[in-house]
C-alpha cells in the first residue's frame, strides 16, 4: 500500500495550450518549500505566488515549448535547478527540437539555459521531505518522464484521462507510448492519482478501464 504523500498540490494552466504547471508545497514551521513540475508559458503570473516559497526544484517532464517556457521566469524568482531527461537537454536551448519554432502562430521561438541536472530511468529524488521516483515513459517525446510520489503521479503528455499523448511530432513513437502506459503506468496500484500535462486529474484504475486508446 502507498503513502500518501503530505503535500499541497496547486494547479495552474498556464499558456496558449492551457499547460498544466504544478505547485507542490510543505510547510516547516513558519518555511514554505516547494517544488514545480513544468512550469508552461508565462509562468510569471506565478510570482506572487512564489515569493512565499523556498523553491528547491524545477522538475520538467519533458521539454515541448509549452512545458518548459516558463523555466526563466521561474528561474528569475529563485535559485531553483532544473532537472530533465538527458534525451531532452538539448531541447531547452533549440527551438527548433522544442517545437516552438514550429509552431509560430502561437509562441515565439523559444529557448532557456541548460538544465542542471540529468533525470534517468529509476532514480530517486529528495525534495520537500518526500521522495520522487523517476519512471522514463518515452512515445510522447523521447526524453519524456514521469514523477512518482507516494500515490500521486505526475505523467506529462504521456497518460490524460480517457486519452494518451500525441506521437506525431518529431521524436515520438506510438509504440513506446503503449509499452510506456501498459508496462509501466498501469502497473502501478489503481489508486495511484494521475495528474496529466494537460486537463483534469484521473486514476491509474479509471483508466484502465475506461481509456479507449489503452484497451
Amino acid at each position: 500500500m502507498m503513502m500518501e504523500a503530505t503535500f499541497n498540490i496547486e494547479a495552474y494552466s498556464l499558456g496558449p495550450l492551457q499547460t498544466n504547471c504544478y505547485l507542490l508545497t510543505v510547510t516547516d514551521g513558519e518555511q514554505e518549500r516547494g517544488i514545480i513540475i513544468d512550469p508552461g508559458m508565462y509562468a510569471g503570473r506565478l510570482a506572487e505566488r512564489l515569493k512565499s516559497v523556498k523553491l528547491e526544484a524545477i522538475l520538467l517532464t519533458h521539454a515541448h515549448f509549452d512545458h518548459m517556457g516558463g523555466v526563466d521566469d521561474v528561474r528569475k524568482l529563485s535559485d531553483a535547478p532544473v532537472y530533465i531527461h538527458d534525451l531532452e537537454a538539448d531541447w531547452l536551448t533549440d527551438p527548433r527540437k522544442n517545437g516552438s519554432m514550429r509552431w509560430q502562430d502561437v509562441t515565439p521561438p523559444l529557448s532557456t539555459d541548460a538544465a542542471e541536472y540529468a533525470l534517468d530511468e529509476g532514480q530517486t529524488l529528495d525534495f520537500i521531505g518526500h521522495s520522487f521516483q523517476v519512471m522514463h515513459t518515452p512515445g510522447h517525446s523521447p526524453g519524456s518522464v514521469s514523477f512518482l510520489c507516494g500515490q500521486h503521479l505526475f505523467s506529462g503528455d504521456v497518460l490524460f484521462r480517457q486519452s494518451v499523448g500525441r506521437t506525431d511530432l518529431p521524436g515520438g513513437k506510438e509504440r513506446d507510448l503503449y509499452d510506456s502506459i501498459n508496462l509501466k503506468l498501469y502497473k502501478l496500484p489503481a489508486d495511484t492519482i494521475v495528474y496529466p500535462g494537460h486537463g483534469g486529474r484521473t486514476t491509474i484504475g479509471y483508466e484502465m478501464a475506461n481509456n479507449p486508446y489503452t484497451a
